[in-house]
């Protein structure tokens, strides 16, 4: 999978799931800020991101995640050691 794939399929997921406008998700936007994220919204990303993907991300994967460039390369480096 490449990684223009799987930030389309993020992408699509967060405006889907969490009803973010397209036009705020952008690679250098905080992702908390942007998505308003509390404490179950974090659990329903894991979930999704777990459905999407077939693999579990924890709490420690999202301390270094402040933007969604952050967020796209983490998930492209578990898709790919997968």
């Amino acid at each position: 999978m490449t990684k223009d794939i799987v930030i389309d399929k993020i992408n699509e997921f967060l405006v889907e799931e969490f009803e973010v406008d397209q036009s705020v998700i952008k690679p250098n936007a905080s992702l908390q800020d942007t998505l308003e994220l509390d404490s179950l919204d974090y659990v329903d990303l894991v979930v999704v991101i777990e459905n999407n993907f077939g693999f579990k991300v924890t709490g420690d994967d999202f301390k270094s995640i402040t933007t969604y460039q952050d967020f796209y390369d983490l998930i492209f480096e578990k898709v790919s050691a997968k």
